[in-house]
């Protein structure tokens, strides 16, 4: 994908990257997964429809402002008429990839193995009548067409719904001539329904609903001529924004605003490849949307569904090996998990490591009477939380429970709004941290009664308290019992549900109060130190760079010399490699078998080494609008265990990395895709399947 230049302010004179290319860019290197030979078929279909669902994310968060200036014509602004038209070429080449790449690789690739997903056309008269049987018993009594007419105009279609829009011919039973039907795909169908063996020849056949309901269109109009038709779907505009200085309940606010996000404004809408001009254009006017903003799509219109095919077809083999995470290495199982913390910190690298040990350090705070009192945050924790259930509980034996609910985590509202109503439903201390503000940090604190004090011990993340992602991410989870450290944490929490000014922290960098500051100054001090002729050198492991002061500094710091090494997995607007401008800046990312979303900052000035492990990604809501921590690893043994593990083995990656070149493309570093190379996460699966090893080298 060609680089995009970006109109917002430059960065120390130079132009940066365009932000939203950035994240298509990122999605071309994903769907290169679905193309690598080496990765089990069934894999390969899963990455294909991991980037249809970002896609409908970056379509429902991120297109409406370029759509809004192509329709009022705006010319000047980060949003544009020019901004639209070449985001809608680059998501069209992108998805036209994706299809080319179903149609022509992974659909032969199953039918090789004996699994297929059968059209109407291909079905034997056996299959034709089961099909028919299954759609008279389970599907029919779910439709209802509704045919447009003044008094039934066209219906509220809801957000990334799969339809049909029908155009009839001849009169409906009261003589009218009205042409156009629409018919709804009831969601609690599924979308790909696997034919008995007795009509599948020994093969694994499956039909998708949509062909189901094309076959027998013309049995839902008795006394109609089914003439053109199409599959559709619309995405919409899905980011809630709610002012909170105007409402007095921001859930209730919430939860109405929930309800009209399905309803959004449209952004794209998406037809088979055969609509006809009449029924595209008629459904784009009904959505008042431009032609750019028109896909038409060689297959299903909603590829992330095909993911239900994974868990129906029943071939290992066609799956990547289990991975089965190992016990946190530095926790030993059946021992007070207090009584470690009180001789060292511990880390926990997931998904290397099991989540196992952050539920059994909550275990054993709700069972142990001595625990006090209990402080979470909950961001992501998903619908089904096993550190839920264990908060409630904890409620239940008489422990004072504080949850910092994020009501706000988008897509995730709903889920939170339900364990915050659950929560204060018993007595525990709900809070909804600060208007206007984001609470992303991940902070978990327990206070206990040892003796005649109170002691306090922490665990903080760079990741969500989810067991679900936790074994799909990468990310550090930190337990540690030190008395500065959870001072810190224990104000954080204070001030969160009381809204006092922030004391003096000890060692957390917070913001939105001055971790952007602490990182321009540090990054600033390395420039200063390089020019002195002091060796500099500056790691950073983010998923996105995007905040255009950071981006500033590392440019300033990196024409005085400090060496800077960028492993950031997705967005990225700073140009690296650049002559004469960032030469000593390079920038990688890795996509593998997990999503990397550990957040690293590595820092040395000669032989002073600083690592900070945080929640916050390089963005400026990330920076100002969010609370967020990031805090140091004082460790020398756990430091260099982050270097080695998470920064070295990354920055040697020749399996699954990609360097961002001067011209603002991706390349895939020499070797990448081929199996004999080294990959990090290879490596890490490999060294918790036994032991540590030996340190890698310093950086």
């Amino acid at each position: 994908m060609p680089a995009v230049m970006t109109p917002a302010a430059p960065a120390e004179g130079m132009q940066l990257l365009d932000r939203d290319h950035s994240i298509l860019a990122f999605n071309e290197r994903v769907l290169d997964w679905a193309h690598r030979a080496d990765v089990p078929l069934l894999e390969r279909l899963r990455y294909l429809c991991i980037v249809s669902s970002n896609l409908d994310e970056f379509f429902e968060v991120r297109a409406a402002p370029h759509l809004a200036a192509s329709k009022v014509g705006d010319i000047k602004g980060e949003y544009t008429v020019h901004s639209f038209d070449a985001l809608a070429r680059a998501a069209h080449a992108l998805v036209e990839r994706q299809y080319a790449l179903y149609n022509d690789e992974l659909m032969p690739a199953f039918a090789k193995q004996g699994i297929e997903i059968v059209s109407h056309g291909d079905r034997t008269p056996a299959q034709r009548t089961w099909v028919h049987e299954y759609f008279e018993e389970e599907v029919r009594p779910l439709l209802i067409p509704v045919g447009l007419d003044p008094a039934h105009p066209f219906p509220q279609v809801a957000n990334k719904s799969l339809n049909f829009i029908v155009r009839l011919g001849g009169k409906d039973a009261f003589g009218r001539e009205n042409e156009i039907a629409i018919v709804k795909v009831p969601r609690v169908l599924p979308r790909l329904i696997r034919m008995p063996d007795k009509v599948s020849d020994g093969k694994t056949l499956f039909v998708s609903l949509s062909s189901v309901i094309r076959a027998h269109l013309e049995s839902l109009f008795p006394g109609r001529e089914v003439g053109q038709f199409s599959q559709f779907r619309v995405t919409r505009h899905s980011d809630m924004a709610v002012d909170e200085d105007d409402v007095k309940d921001l859930r209730t606010a919430l939860r109405l605003g929930l309800q009209q996000r399905h309803y959004g404004q449209a952004v794209r809408l998406e037809v088979s490849a055969g609509a006809s001009e009449f029924l595209s254009n008629f459904l784009l006017q009904q959505f008042v949307l431009p032609e750019p903003a028109l896909y038409r799509v060689h297959g299903p219109v909603n590829l992330v569904r095909l993911a239900q095919l994974i868990d129906l077809v029943e071939k290992p083999k066609l799956l990547f090996p289990p991975y089965k995470p190992s016990y946190p290495t530095q926790l030993l199982p059946g021992r007070s998990i207090f009584d470690q913390l009180k001789k060292r910190d511990v880390l926990v690298h997931h998904p290397f490591e099991s989540f196992e040990g952050v539920l059994a350090f909550m275990r054993e705070a709700v069972q142990d009477p001595k625990v006090l009192a209990i402080r979470q945050t909950i961001y992501r924790t998903g619908a089904d939380s096993e550190l839920m259930e264990l908060l409630e509980e904890a409620v239940h034996r008489g422990k004072e429970v504080t949850a910092v609910v994020e009501l706000k985590a988008r897509f995730d509202e709903e889920a939170n709004i339900n364990w915050a109503e659950r929560l204060e439903a018993i007595g525990a201390q709900v809070v909804y941290g600060v208007v206007g503000l984001k609470t992303h940090a991940k902070m978990l604190l327990v206070t206990r009664r040892e003796g005649r004090s109170l002691v306090r011990y922490a665990h903080l993340s760079t990741g969500n308290y989810n067991p679900r992602t936790a074994r799909a991410y990468t990310d550090i989870g930190f337990f540690t019992g030190d008395a500065q450290l959870t001072a810190d944490v224990d104000a954080v929490f204070v001030h969160l549900a009381s809204h006092s000014r922030l004391p003096r922290l000890n060692q957390v960098w917070l913001a939105p109060f001055h971790l952007h500051r602490k990182l321009i100054d540090r990054i600033d001090a390395l420039a200063e130190g390089s020019a002195a002729g002091k060796r500099a050198r500056i790691v950073l492991k983010l998923n996105a760079l995007t905040d255009v002061p950071l981006i500033q500094a590392l440019v300033r710091a990196g024409r005085k010399g400090v060496q800077i090494d960028l492993i950031v997995r997705g967005a990225c607007m700073l140009p690296a490699r650049v002559p004469g401008e960032t030469d000593n800046i390079r920038v990688r990312s890795i996509i593998g078998r997990f999503l990397e979303h550990s957040r690293i900052f590595y820092f040395r000035l000669d032989d002073d080494e600083q690592l900070f492990l945080s929640s916050a990604d390089w963005m400026n809501r990330n920076m100002l609008r969010r609370v967020e921590l990031a805090w140091p690893i004082q460790d020398p043994k756990l430091r260099q265990r982050l270097i080695d593990e998470c920064l070295v083995a990354y920055l040697h990656d020749d399996r699954d990395a990609w360097d961002l070149m001067p011209d603002g493309r991706y390349k895939r570093v020499k070797g990448a895709g081929e199996p004999k190379g080294h990959g990090a996460q290879a490596a890490l699966m490999a060294r918790y399947a036994a032991q540590p090893g030996e340190s890698e080298g310093g950086l």
